[in-house]
């Protein structure tokens, strides 16, 4: 049988694998001053550099100013971190405090959102963080903000006889008209306090630092100056920040994001909080990147100012609080950790 001259249709050709979407660019945001804060911010911007040369965003040091809000001047003292933070590429900041100051400095975050570029997705990073892997790896969603899951059940306090997590919490939805039952993790039982919305404010973002800080402002000094009654016996020092944030958080159509927030508080960023925390729990990687990120000689002029990272890092001390501890079975309480190095002398911060 002669063969058919019909055309046979071309067979489909192969597709390229389907791009990654490309991550928009996006700030980097954290907050300046002087003594600690100012050495940690130049340990923080050199460890993006290290781990994230390629990184296109701009990194912002919030530096608050002197004025009527501060017995004190809060603004970066040391000229040699002003000129190390700058020659790696950050760009200090100035902002004003109009509503908080020395009397609450954790305030800072809030207020200095409003100095950043309007309209531009930012970042938010404690300066007691590292970068210790590749930010490009965290899937964000800058029109769904989340922030640290990090953290201990340290508010509210519950009193004998006083009102529960569902009136505490349930009264502060309602006082800015937000709807409460769609915040709850219903897999945690009623009055168990993982149930609801709590965040570690070490990060956070959103697609607008404008939008975000005038909220998280607005909320924070209502909660200050009208609190519900149900608040009545509640400690607001050092938690409001961390009280108003998961209402502003929720208001925009954000929560819980466990895809970033495991990625941030476990892989590519460490919020450390102290350096003999750091050495204590952290995995071997985040200290060899510590380490890695510090030795450079010119940076090392400057951080050994320091006495805090002179002494865990420079000369060591920061492996015999590593001796102490066993990562794979440590303190279920942080304060316990805190307590076992302060024992050995080697607490500082």
């Amino acid at each position: 049988m002669a063969k058919s001259t019909k055309k046979q249709p071309p067979k489909p050709a192969n597709r390229p694998a389907t791009k990654k979407a490309k991550q928009p660019r996006f700030n980097i945001m954290m907050v300046g001053q002087g003594g600690r804060l100012q050495y940690e911010a130049l340990m923080l911007v050199a460890s993006l550099r290290h781990t994230n040369p390629d990184f296109k965003g701009r990194v912002f040091v919030a530096e608050p100013q002197q004025n009527h809000r501060w017995d004190h001047d809060p603004r970066m003292g040391n000229h040699d971190v002003r000129a190390s933070l700058e020659t790696l590429g950050a760009e200090i900041l100035p902002f004003e405090n109009k509503v908080f100051g020395c009397g609450y400095p954790y305030g800072n975050k809030i207020e200095a959102l409003q100095v950043l570029p309007e309209g531009e997705p930012f970042l938010f990073l404690d300066t007691d963080t590292l970068v210790v892997d590749d930010l490009s790896k965290v899937p964000f969603d800058f029109d769904r903000p989340t922030a640290s899951m990090k953290r201990e059940n340290t508010w509210p306090q519950q009193e004998l006889y006083g009102p529960g997590y569902n009136q505490i919490w349930g009264s502060l939805y309602e006082k800015f008209g937000l709807d409460f039952e769609s915040s709850l993790d219903t897999s945690y039982p009623d009055e168990y306090w993982r149930r609801y919305l709590y965040f570690n404010a070490g990060f956070f973002y959103f697609r607008c630092p404008k939008e975000f800080g005038e909220r998280f402002l607005d909320y924070a000094r209502l909660i200050r100056d009208e609190p519900p009654e149900e608040l009545v016996c509640q400690e607001m020092k050092p938690w409001l920040d961390q009280v108003a944030l998961p209402l502003v958080i929720h208001s925009f159509g954000g929560g819980r994001v466990p895809e970033v927030s495991d990625m941030l508080d476990h892989e590519v960023t460490c919020h450390y909080r102290v350096l003999p925390l750091l050495y204590a729990r952290e995995r071997d990687e985040v200290v060899r990147v510590l380490e890695e990120v510090l030795a450079p000689n010119k940076l090392k002029k400057v951080l050994k100012q320091y006495e805090p990272i002179r002494r865990m890092v420079y000369q060591k001390k920061g492996h015999k609080v590593r001796e102490m501890f066993d990562r794979e079975n440590l303190p279920r309480r942080e304060q316990a950790m805190r307590n076992q190095i302060k024992r050995a002398k080697l607490w500082m911060r």
